[in-house]
C-alpha cells in the first residue's frame, strides 16, 4: 500500500498518520515518488481492497491525499503506479515509453583518443550515450582494473566533445558518489545487483541508476534490487537484461528473452538489454540484439571498439564501428516493423 500525503500535509499530520499505522501492527517507510512524499506499507496486513474499511480510514485521514493498493512486494516498481510506463533522460538521451535509447561504447576506457574515437563512431551510427569502462570488475586480480578517476576525466572530456551522456560502471558506494560528479547514468553491474548498501547509495544519487540483472537473481529479486533505489527516492532506473548463468556453456551466458515481455508486466521501469554479455563473441550481438527489439526492448546496451582485436577487455565481443551502424539500423527496421 501506497499513501501518498498532501502538499500540505504539516509535520504533526505525518506523524499522526505514523502512529495510526503503528497502531494496525504496521510500518510506514518516507521516501518520495512523482514528486510527492509518499509512505510505503510494505509489511503487516494486506489492504488489497479499496473497501476496507481500514484502507478507507487512512484515506480520511489529515494529510493523506491518496491511498494506492499494490500488492507486488517492489510496490514503486510496480506497473500499476505508473501504467503509462517511464521514461529516464540525461541529455540527450532517452528511454522508455517509446523512446528506443542505445548506448554503445567499448567496455573499458583505454586511452582518450581510443574513447573519442569510439564516441563519434557510435554518435554518428545514432546513439545518444557512450559507455565506458572507469572501473573494471574483473574476475582475475591480474586483469585490467580500468583507469578509474582518469577514465572518469576522458568520459567527461568526450561528452564535451561529442555532447554523448556518459554511462559508466560504479563498484563500491564511494565509487558511485564520485561516478555520479562525471557521468550521466551510473551503472550498477551484475556482481552488484544485490549489493544491498551501494544500492541505498544510488537511491540517494541525483543521476540515472542503469541496473544490470544479477546472472543468479530472478526477476523478482530483480525487481526488489530497483525497489531499493528506488524506496531512497530515486526513481530514475533503468533495468538491463544482460543474461543469466544456466547449464550452457557454449555462450558468455543465456539470455532470456522472455523476460523483457514479462518485465513489461510488472513494471513502469524501462528495460534495455546488453546483448554483449551475453553472447560473449560478436557474431552474435546482432541477432540477439534484434530477438530483444522485437521482443520489445526500450533500448540496448553494446559493447563497440575501433579495434576489437586490441581491446583492454571484451574484444572479443565487441562490434566494431561498421557493425555496430548495421545492427542498429536493422533493430530500427524490427521496430518500424512492429509499429
Amino acid at each position: 500500500m501506497l499513501i501518498f500525503l498532501s502538499t500540505e500535509a504539516t509535520d504533526a499530520e505525518r506523524v499522526r498518520i505514523l502512529d495510526f499505522l503503528k497502531q494496525l501492527g504496521l510500518k510506514g517507510f518516507s521516501t518520495r515518488f512523482g514528486g510527492r512524499s509518499v509512505f510505503v506499507v510494505a509489511e503487516g496486513r494486506p489492504f488489497c481492497s479499496p473497501s476496507d474499511p481500514v484502507f478507507l480510514e487512512i484515506a480520511d485521514l489529515d494529510g493523506v491525499n491518496e491511498v494506492v493498493s499494490v500488492t507486488a512486494p517492489y510496490p514503486l516498481c510496480s506497473l500499476g503506479l505508473r501504467p503509462e510506463g517511464s521514461i529516464i533522460k540525461a541529455l540527450d538521451f532517452s528511454v522508455g515509453n517509446g523512446s528506443f535509447g542505445v548506448i554503445g561504447g567499448p567496455c573499458s576506457v583505454e586511452s582518450e583518443s581510443q574513447t573519442l574515437e569510439t564516441a563519434r563512431c557510435v554518435k554518428s551510427a545514432g546513439a545518444k550515450a557512450l559507455r565506458g569502462g572507469a572501473f573494471k570488475p574483473r574476475t582475475s586480480p591480474y586483469a585490467f582494473q580500468g583507469l578509474k578517476k582518469e577514465g572518469l576525466r576522458i568520459l567527461a572530456k568526450v561528452r564535451e566533445e561529442t555532447g554523448l551522456a556518459i554511462v559508466t560502471e560504479a563498484m563500491s558506494s564511494e565509487e558511485a558518489l564520485l561516478v555520479e560528479e562525471y557521468a550521466d547514468v551510473v551503472q550498477i553491474g551484475t556482481r552488484n545487483a544485490q549489493n544491498y548498501r551501494l544500492l541505498e547509495t544510488c537511491g540517494r544519487l541525483r543521476k540515472p541508476v542503469l541496473l544490470k540483472r544479477g546472472f543468479s537473481c530472478s526477476l523478482d529479486e530483480f525487481l526488489m534490487s530497483a525497489e531499493y533505489i528506488l524506496a531512497g527516492g530515486n526513481e530514475e532506473v533503468i533495468l538491463c537484461e544482460r543474461g543469466i548463468r544456466t547449464f550452457e556453456n557454449y555462450v558468455r551466458y543465456t539470455l532470456p528473452i522472455n523476460a523483457i515481455p514479462v518485465l513489461k508486466t510488472l513494471t513502469h521501469l524501462p528495460v534495455v538489454v546488453d546483448p554483449s554479455h551475453a553472447a560473449g563473441r560478436a557474431d552474435l550481438v546482432t541477432p540477439l540484439a534484434l530477438a530483444s527489439a522485437a521482443a520489445g526492448a526500450d533500448g540496448l546496451l553494446v559493447e563497440v571498439h575501433p579495434d576489437p582485436k586490441k581491446a583492454l577487455c571484451d574484444g572479443r565481443q565487441s562490434l566494431t564501428p561498421d557493425e555496430f551502424e548495421l545492427m542498429l539500423k536493422a533493430c530500427l527496421r524490427v521496430r518500424a516493423a512492429l509499429r
